[in-house]
């Protein structure tokens, strides 16, 4: 390789997405070889999807390989989580088992206490994401295909090889003597990625020597003008946009360009996904109109009235029934029902990277006021919470519940987690938070 990933002795502890395939396990190992020289630790997370009779197979060889490569000294800790869920009937297996997959990735490297996850893909994948992003009719954000580095989820996930040939990983594989797994879901073409890779990519590369590069660099050049129209929708709804709601009038007086880039941002604020294109030409038939309108939306539903726009998820009480708890004492593990907000505080044990339990003998239950600052991770700067909500993409109803406080400092924010400020010490004994609303009535 002409590349290891780029690891640093400030995050003490590293993650590396690891299905025991021949991407991922390259990966594994060349962010070992370089983490064992900077004194970082590695955990490798696998997911076993349960879709395949060989799941369990690979799942094993994936740990017993872990485990042989800990015995000759690389710091590494195998971690995996079997998904109990099934695809739905009419769901997209790909789509199913991409969301259910990051999502356990997300909950293995917090468990770890790992803050960046390292994920395999490279230039041939970024040029394949573009070519199905185009078919299936994606605007610009969509043939940006996927970014090199992005915060989400209180994690940085990060592709380090994505600017490398296929080429050169199997050929580091085929050097250190590696050995992967053969999924042979690959080659079913059901799938469209499949078909691409094996009825159309040759084909293309036959004809275009250079596509790989060429289609990997237009997915750059997509990933500038996608910033760059983020940065004017960000401008546009500082301005009409806030807790009420998306003033009308305001995106009214936008040009049309701008109009429907902003109201995409903003729905996807609201709700965490980018909406149907369908929905967007609705909206810009009916939003303007009089009196008072709804539209449904991601479980929820949009409002007109008075002149703003809002959503809100089906089933949550805007307003509490009883008055909102404003202090606690957490003295040991368990959940902490507070009805005042709606839902439960649970607090659960961990041996790091933690808030010493010490410090949650009486806390504080705020609303959020503005201004506040929370820290995503040690060594990073602290931000408004008003933008880390927005860099991790979390929609309004996941914003909900108590900020906690313990001595005037932020502990806790719902949806984002432990504030950095407060990580205690090896050996205290430590817990960590999760925040669970009520089950909608």
């Amino acid at each position: 390789m002409t590349s290891t990933p780029a690891l640093s002795s400030a995050c003490p502890r590293v993650a590396v997405a690891y299905s025991g395939g021949r991407d991922s396990t390259a990966l594994l190992h060349a962010t070992l070889v370089t983490a064992r020289e900077l004194g970082v630790a590695v955990v490798a997370l696998h997911v076993n999807h349960r879709l395949s009779a060989h799941a369990n197979e690979w799942e094993r060889h994936c740990r017993h390989q872990s485990e042989r490569w800990a015995a000759d000294g690389l710091p590494l800790t195998f971690t995996a989580e079997r998904l109990r869920s099934q695809p739905s009937r009419g769901d997209s297996i790909e789509a199913w088992a991409r969301r259910e997959r990051y999502a356990a990735l997300k909950r293995l490297a917090q468990r770890h206490g790992a803050e960046l996850v390292l994920l395999a893909h490279h230039r041939r994948d970024q040029a394949e994401t573009l070519i199905l992003q185009a078919l299936r009719s994606a605007g610009v954000a969509g043939l940006s295909g996927m970014p090199r580095a992005i915060e989400r989820d209180g994690l940085r996930w990060a592709r380090p090889w994505l600017d490398q040939p296929r080429g050169a990983i199997e050929a580091y594989v085929q050097s250190q003597g590696l050995t992967c797994i053969d999924d042979d879901s690959n080659t079913d073409e059901r799938y469209a990625r499949n078909r691409l890779r094996h009825r159309v990519w040759p084909a293309l590369a036959q004809a275009f020597p250079d596509a790989e590069l060429a289609i990997a660099t237009a997915a750059t050049w997509a990933q500038q003008a996608t910033a760059c129209l983020d940065e004017v929708a960000a401008d546009d709804l500082s301005k009409i946009a806030g807790d009420a709601g998306l003033t009308l009038a305001g995106l009214q007086a936008l040009s049309a360009a701008r109009r429907g880039y902003a109201l995409r941002a903003w729905l996807r604020r609201q709700t965490g996904a980018a909406p149907p294109a369908a929905l967007i030409t609705r909206l810009n038939d009916e939003l303007f109109g009089a009196g008072a309108a709804s539209w449904p939306l991601a479980g929820g539903q949009l409002r007109r009235y008075r002149g703003q726009l809002t959503w809100q998820m089906s089933g949550v009480v805007v307003e509490p029934a009883v008055a909102r708890e404003s202090t606690l004492s957490i003295r040991r593990a368990g959940g902490y029902r507070l009805p005042g907000w709606g839902g439960t505080l649970r607090v659960m044990r961990v041996t790091e990277g933690g808030v010493p339990l010490a410090w949650l003998a009486q806390v504080e239950l705020r609303e959020r006021s503005g201004g506040e600052r929370f820290q995503a991770g040690i060594g990073r700067p602290a931000r408004s919470l008003k933008k880390q909500f927005q860099m991790a993409e979390l929609p309004a109803w996941q914003r909900a519940g108590p900020l906690v406080y313990s001595g005037g400092q932020l502990v806790f924010v719902p949806g984002l987690g432990l504030d950095a400020r407060v990580i205690g010490l090896p050996g205290q004994p430590q817990v960590t938070m999760r925040w669970e609303p009520s089950e909608p009535v």
